[in-house]
């Protein structure tokens, strides 16, 4: 078996999560007590009991998901076997990183919670919002987006690209308004606008970059064990100053996630397995991996099944 792992980004996080994985495994206890000493806050009671507003800002949602997936990667790892490589959807990038043992679990704790707080101050700064456009292929997103920016000094760029038919994009308020109903005339089948704090991977993100690029030159970074697919290029990457350059031009890139998969699976992986809260990337491969296994891990339960037992 070839071994993909997936670690979830910023939306997956709920009210409880991890919680019944700290329960019952030493691990995964210690996972989240060294995080809330390393962060000098009770996050874990944060993720645990709410509230789902609190929970939900950007500079708690990152960290939060973050250590719900590398506690759980630390309870499955032994179970797992040989991995083959890694992917994560933005800043589960820092997850897959992680897993590879590129970066260390406090360094990407403190680098998650740091470019959470940039991300929402740029947005703070200047003003920017997220939709889903559903039915449409990415080259006519690509056309809405340059055509909504012409009409004014308004920006809007494509986003995430997460599976065919489903594209994110992001931008300026106003743009964003602007493009949802140029989507419904071209036919679109849905548009969904995002509750989020800002316009994240595109240009509005400037400034956090020019923040994080900072802060991660300060960091190790580490031979990895496996490769990891990184966002921007959708391509496996070995090389530590690559890992850390990719990871700062991420934040004003799009998320190139079903190129990514698809890569894994030209790799020849034949097994993925997402590991932290939810299960939208298992999801997800149902249109970007068709025929290929793909499990979700974030409770006891769910590993008890993924084992047989």
């Amino acid at each position: 078996m070839s071994l993909a792992l997936l670690f979830p980004g910023q939306g997956s996080q709920f009210v409880g999560m991890g919680r019944d994985l700290a329960d019952a495994f030493p691990v995964a206890s210690r996972t989240f007590e060294e995080a809330d000493d390393l962060l000098g806050t009770k996050l874990s009671t944060l993720s645990w009991e709410g509230p789902a507003e609190e929970l939900t800002l950007t500079r708690n949602a990152q960290p939060a998901i973050l250590i719900h997936s590398v506690a759980m990667l630390r309870v499955a790892r032994d179970e797992l076997g040989p991995v083959a490589c890694a992917a994560g959807h933005s800043l589960g990038e820092f997850s897959a990183w992680v897993a590879a043992g590129t970066l260390s679990f406090p360094d990407a704790l403190r680098a998650v919670r740091f470019r959470g707080e940039q991300m929402f101050a740029a947005g703070e700064l200047r003003p920017g919002s997220m939709a889903a456009l559903l039915g449409l292929e990415d080259s006519q997103a690509d056309a809405l987006c340059r055509e909504a920016s012409i009409r004014s000094s308004d920006i809007v760029v494509t986003a995430n690209f997460n599976s065919p038919g489903q594209v994110v994009v992001s931008g300026d308020v106003t743009a964003i308004e602007r493009i949802l109903e140029m989507a419904r005339e071209s036919g679109a089948k849905k548009v969904i606008p995002l509750s989020v704090s800002g316009a994240f991977h595109s240009p509005l993100m400037k400034p956090a970059q020019s923040e994080l690029e900072a802060h991660l030159g300060d960091v190790e970074f580490s031979e990895p064990a496996f490769p990891v697919i990184s966002n921007v290029t959708a391509r496996p990457v070995t090389d530590p100053g690559e890992a850390r350059e990719l990871l700062v031009e991420q934040l004003t890139s799009p998320v190139r996630w079903a190129e990514s998969v698809q890569a894994m699976v030209e790799m020849g992986v034949d097994r993925f397995v997402e590991l932290g809260p939810g299960n939208v990337l298992t999801g997800l491969n149902r249109r970007n991996a068709k025929g290929v296994p793909s499990t979700s891990l974030q409770n006891p339960a769910d590993l008890e099944a993924f084992l047989g037992r």
